[in-house]
This record gives structure tokens, C-alpha cells and sequence, in this order.
């Protein structure tokens, strides 16, 4: 049985999420993957930009760096690269990944970089006012779209996926024991690993849609959801605004800090 407490910075509580807020859903779920490793408080680096997600590390009694907007990867690589022995986790949402932070996250998942990134989507930038983010559906209000985002929305996972990432998987709040397994199998990967996280945000994005109440977010996340195995009988009528669950890559390719050493052991030998 996990004690939360153990692992949390209590003194920095109450936390500033919203009602209704999923991240200390995911934020639970980070912790009970951890436990079940059996990772140290010591073994764990958690890296984070600017956002609602990335206030998560304040929270935990890990090693933490909360960074400047969209370059949590660039701070967990230089981190990573210095300490590979650690367990690089960077929590970042949207907007902050794929937007100011999109070079970074692709360029990550090329090298194949030991990290693992969660990455709370909530289709919005909820912390900074309501704007567009590169998930926000079309169609869908925000403060800069207040008519309808005419936009088509980045698919998180497949960006990942293309780019080269050797673990990629999506899940929701809503499949919350579901969501910590994904994790855990995320960290004990070796490589770049990305777990997309459907989120709920009743302030921004479900007030501004009339979705309703935080309760009624959560039943329109999992009425809207179907797992990989079901999505694939079904055609792109079927497909069309669905959000689907599952495991999109789990795959063994060459790691870049172990590449990276291999050089450096090479040249030393040579040296000799």
C-alpha cells in the first residue's frame, strides 16, 4: 500500500489546481508508479516548464527543476546527459510541449533520449487565460477563439511516434489505475518515452464549451474515448472526434546517452 504522503512536499499544500482539475489524478498516478519500481526519492530528477501541469513538481519530494515555458526537455537533457543514472521524468501539458516547446519535443524523441515525458492534455491553455492550444479541437471556443478555433489540432502521440520516440501510449483521468500502469511501463523503458494524458479543464476549456461540471467532463472524457483494439474496425466517420486509448509503440532501439558514452569510450581507447 503506497503512503501519498511519503512522497510529498506537505508544507506546500493546499495545491493551486482548480476544482476538478485531473492533475492530482496524474500526479497520484506518477507516484504509484514510481512505488511499485521501487525508485528512491534520490534516484528521481522531475523537470517542468510553465502551465498548470508543470506546477506538479513543487509538490513531490523528488529532485525538481521547474523551468522557463517549453524548455523542460532542454533542461532534462543537459540533465540526463550529466547524470544518466537518474530517472529523468518531465511533466509539461499542450501547449507548453508542442508549442514553444514543439522543436524540443520532437528532437527528444529523435535521439531516443532516456525520458520520460507526461504530458497533461487539456486542450487549452488553462493557467495563462484561456488561449488556443495546438490540441484545442477545431471548433472549439478559447479566449483567442471565441467564435471557434479554426485550426486543426496537433495528435500528440502520433507526433511522438513519427519523430521516433520507443514508447508512446495515451490514456485519460478517467482511467486512472489504467494510466499508472502506462507510466510505469513508460519509465522502465530505455529511450524516449511520451505517455499523453487526456485531462479535464472545467475553468478554461469545458465553461468556455458548455460541457458542464467537473463530473460531467469526466463522463463526457470516457463516453468520447475507446481503446486501439476497437479503433481499428472502425472507419474515420466512425473515428471522428473519438479519443483513443492504449499503447501506440513499445519498441527496443539504441539509446542516446549509451551511444553517446560508446563515443567517448572509443575516443578515450584511441587516445591510449
Amino acid at each position: 500500500m503506497i503512503d501519498y504522503n511519503y512522497y510529498l512536499r506537505l508544507d506546500k499544500f493546499p495545491h493551486i489546481w482548480c476544482v476538478g482539475c485531473g492533475a492530482g489524478i496524474i500526479l497520484k498516478a506518477i507516484l504509484r508508479a514510481i512505488h511499485r519500481i521501487g525508485l528512491s526519492k534520490d534516484e528521481v530528477v522531475m523537470v517542468s516548464g510553465i502551465g498548470c501541469s508543470s506546477r506538479t513538481p513543487g509538490y513531490v519530494d523528488f529532485n525538481t527543476l521547474h523551468t522557463t515555458h517549453g524548455r523542460a526537455l532542454a533542461f532534462a537533457t543537459g540533465i540526463k546527459i550529466s547524470k544518466p543514472e537518474m530517472t529523468v521524468l518531465v511533466i509539461t501539458g499542450d501547449g507548453d510541449a508542442t508549442a514553444i516547446g514543439g522543436n524540443h519535443y520532437i528532437h527528444a524523441a529523435r535521439r531516443n533520449i532516456d525520458i520520460t515525458t507526461i504530458i497533461y492534455n487539456n486542450y487549452i491553455y488553462g493557467m495563462t487565460g484561456g488561449q488556443v492550444s495546438p490540441t484545442t479541437p477545431t471548433g472549439r471556443k478559447a479566449s483567442t477563439a471565441p467564435y471557434g478555433n479554426p485550426d486543426h489540432p496537433f495528435n500528440i502521440s502520433g507526433l511522438a511516434e513519427a519523430a521516433g520516440a520507443s514508447f508512446v501510449a495515451r490514456a485519460t483521468v478517467y482511467q486512472a489505475f489504467l494510466l499508472d500502469k502506462f507510466i510505469e511501463k513508460a519509465i522502465r523503458k530505455r529511450g524516449f518515452s511520451v505517455v499523453e494524458v487526456i485531462t479535464p479543464c472545467p475553468t478554461a476549456f469545458g465553461r468556455r464549451n458548455k460541457i458542464g461540471n467537473p463530473v460531467d467532463m469526466l463522463y463526457w472524457i470516457k463516453n468520447n474515448s475507446i481503446n486501439i483494439k476497437k479503433a481499428s474496425s472502425m472507419n474515420s466517420e466512425e473515428l471522428k472526434d473519438k479519443i483513443i486509448t492504449g499503447i501506440f509503440v513499445d519498441k527496443e532501439i539504441p539509446e542516446y546517452t549509451q551511444v553517446y558514452k560508446k563515443i567517448i569510450d572509443d575516443l578515450k581507447k584511441n587516445k591510449k
